[in-house]
């Protein structure tokens, strides 16, 4: 059985155990065991499990209150077949009030069992696939998790939204911190307001507190005309500093004061302007040791981090790989045009046993590049590009290497839309933040044949 549907059986009887291990593997599902509820909860701590066949009967805690204690924990997010070796109708009903999705009596045919599993396999997929439409629906992400981490993480998104207070989103690179920004924004009652991101990296000092603050006419050679900065725009909604641990230190000043105040002047304007917006900030920076090396300022630490959300990298949450999959594959059959309808094994046993160093970034990028290529219904190929990307391999001879000259180019053209995107298109505003000119912008736009990406 392809994906992640994982099945927990709990039996204190060895040899039930063991049979229900060949039975269940030799149809293809992935199995594991547990002698008794108390070593039950010690593996679902470690791991997701969509389907857990317990025994009713066993000694300590029994079937009946480990059945209480998972559905009052996981609720719908695993179901559990019920088995007893007495036939207790009684037991069964019970069972199935608590929230059990069936039973089975051990002296029946085992393929009554192979039926229920299947019923609830079946169920399981057309809830992912309902739950990605939804949420196709109402954003272009995905805010659902089966990882114990995560599901608190989202659970503390929920609480903070209600809330103003200013958030520092931590993590590594790709793992999806502008998510939960936008996640955090959508709860929140600011979700008609403007939701405006910016990549402290994109901009030097000058740069960044134009965007930021907004410039007067004439505040500085090339101001030919007064722009509202980003604070400003922002009024009411969200303000989204991602890497804010790259943002120079005269701009940490001004950013503090404006927190502080709740004002802000626009360059070459001693003007006081009231802002009303909610802050999140974003990193893959150690701040705290950052600003015990003196390159981010302490009060603006404090400032920013009033509630901290870390969010863990894809490698250890990899029960949410297959919804991921699914959810870019349906993206990217819409954006394309393509349709797609599924995996080869190969390839989805590659995506699903992969540790993502570059995170939910790199997973997108991935399944982007599979889509491309595919010119079927379903997605086949090799997810690595070389030796080199798997980390199995250091040398040069087995490198996929590219030319200097491409390289290049391939930087270039990911500099150029990441520039447009963050300028909304305006080829102008862009040429300005790469310190060229708009012709020469625009001659690479169509050297590199960008017109349909911006």
């Amino acid at each position: 059985m392809a994906g992640l549907f994982k099945i927990l059986i709990v039996d204190d009887d060895d040899d039930y155990r063991e049979t229900y291990k060949m039975l269940l593997k030799k149809k293809g599902y992935s199995i594991d065991a547990a002698a008794s509820a108390e070593e039950a909860y010690e593996m679902l701590n470690k791991d997701y499990y969509s389907l857990i066949i317990s025994d009713i009967m066993m000694p300590g805690k029994s079937g009946v209150e480990f059945l209480k204690d998972v559905k009052e924990k996981y609720s719908k997010n695993i179901e559990l077949i019920m088995v007893t070796g007495y036939g207790s109708v009684e037991t069964a009903v019970q069972s199935m009030k608590i929230g059990a999705f069936g039973y089975f009596i051990k002296s029946h045919n085992p393929e009554e069992l192979i039926i229920e599993i299947e019923k609830v396999k079946k169920i399981f997929s057309l809830n992912n696939v309902n739950e990605l439409n939804k949420n196709n629906m109402k954003s272009k992400f995905l805010y659902t998790s089966k990882n114990k981490e995560m599901r608190n993480v989202y659970d503390l998104v929920i609480r903070v939204a209600e809330s103003n207070s200013n958030v520092l989103i931590t993590g590594e690179s790709g793992a999806g911190k502008e998510i939960i920004a936008n996640m955090i924004h959508d709860k929140s009652d600011r979700a008609n307001m403007p939701f405006i991101p910016i990549n402290c990296q994109y901009y030097s000092s000058n740069l960044i507190e134009s965007e930021l603050f907004g410039h007067e006419k004439g505040a500085f050679t090339g101001a030919e005309h007064r722009r509202i900065g980003h604070l400003e725009e922002a009024n009411g909604g969200t303000i989204f500093l991602d890497e804010i641990g790259d943002m120079e230190e005269p701009i940490q000043i001004k950013l503090l004061r404006v927190l502080e105040t709740k004002q802000i002047e626009r360059m070459g304007s001693n003007k006081l302007i009231n802002v009303n917006f909610r802050l999140i900030s974003a990193t893959n920076k150690d701040l705290k040791r950052a600003v015990s090396e003196e390159k981010f300022r302490e009060d603006l630490y404090f400032r920013i981090n009033t509630i901290e959300i870390k969010i863990p990298p894809l490698r250890n949450r990899k029960e949410d790989l297959e919804d991921m999959i699914n959810f870019f594959i349906n993206r990217f059959n819409k954006e394309m045009g393509k349709k797609i309808i599924g995996i080869d094994e190969n390839t989805r046993n590659q995506l699903l046993n992969y540790d993502y160093p570059g995170n939910i970034r790199e997973l997108k990028n991935i399944i982007e590049r599979l889509v491309v290529l595919s010119d079927g219904e379903i997605i086949r190929g090799e997810i690595y590009n070389s030796e080199r990307d798997t980390g199995r391999s250091n040398k040069y001879n087995d490198l996929d290497i590219t030319s200097y000259k491409e390289a290049k180019r391939n930087f270039e053209i990911n500099y150029i839309i990441g520039v447009l995107k963050e300028c909304n298109n305006n080829i102008t505003h862009a040429a300005k933040l790469m310190d060229i000119s708009r012709r020469q912008l625009f001659n690479k736009i169509i050297e590199y044949n960008l017109k349909d990406s911006i």
